[in-house]
């Protein structure tokens, strides 16, 4: 376990002195926030249900973060580290190969996580935002999000050969996603048809699970995107255990 702890603070290390990955991950969110929150402020609106624009988006921001973390940065670091015979070098070692891919778990979802929280103190502190939620739902809704998108990065890094290829694929899955799920752009604002469209994408479940458990949702209420993101964390897991390729 030792083993397994140093590598997870090395890739964390990694991961923080990597400047693109930290910038999208930890202030590219506050970025549009701090944007959008200047134009359109925080006040009450019966267009969001009562809700205030930053109350809506911070917890929609937060799927672009985990869409980065789990889609965009996992499967670019897993397969250049594969690319670059990284991967079968740790096979070698005494540690598990299993050890490597929770380290990059671990890695991915704390910095997540700390994009999450570098959110709502931004918008707690300058646009006095509201929740009305239960920390313990948000935070297990925030978890499951992750776990499915980490699951589609493990199966796009096994099936992509290089780490540019993963790059490019990841690009093409998630910026429709981010912009059509209601992630970037309130749902509020869409056409019916994209909305109708956007709920086969995997980040719209992301979006409708994290804003409903942070404005008061039950789980009941959410019940098909709980499922949606469960059945795509075993497939897909199932999928990446698969394709997943050390060399």
């Amino acid at each position: 376990m030792r083993g397994f702890w140093k590598l997870a603070l090395t890739e964390l290390k990694l991961y923080i002195r990597e400047p693109i990955a930290s910038f999208f991950t930890l202030a590219f969110p506050i970025m549009l926030l701090v944007l959008f929150g200047n134009i359109y402020g925080n006040k009450p609106n019966a267009f969001f249900g009562g809700l205030g624009f930053v109350d809506t988006s911070v917890p929609a921001y937060t799927a672009i973060i985990i869409g980065t973390t789990g889609l965009i940065s996992l499967a670019i670091s897993v397969a250049s580290q594969r690319e670059k015979g990284v991967l079968r070098r740790y096979k070698a070692t005494p540690l598990r190969p299993l050890a490597f891919l929770g380290a990059q778990v671990i890695t991915l979802y704390l910095m997540t996580a700390g994009g999450m929280v570098l959110l709502i103190l931004t918008g707690k502190i300058l646009y006095h935002l509201r929740f009305a939620g239960n920390v313990l739902n948000v935070w297990t809704g925030f978890t499951l999000s992750c776990a499915a998108f980490f699951a589609l990065g493990f199966v796009l890094a096994g099936l992509m050969p290089t780490a540019r290829s993963a790059q490019v694929a990841a690009m093409i899955l998630y910026y429709p996603m981010m912009f059509l799920s209601g992630a970037a752009i309130p749902r509020e604002v869409l056409p019916a048809g994209v909305r109708s469209f956007a709920k086969f994408l995997p980040m719209t479940p992301v979006v409708n699970l994290l804003r409903g458990l942070w404005n008061g949702d039950g789980w009941t209420g959410h019940g098909g995107d709980v499922l949606f993101l469960a059945g795509i964390t075993l497939v897909f897991s199932l999928i990446a255990a698969r394709t997943f390729r050390w060399e």
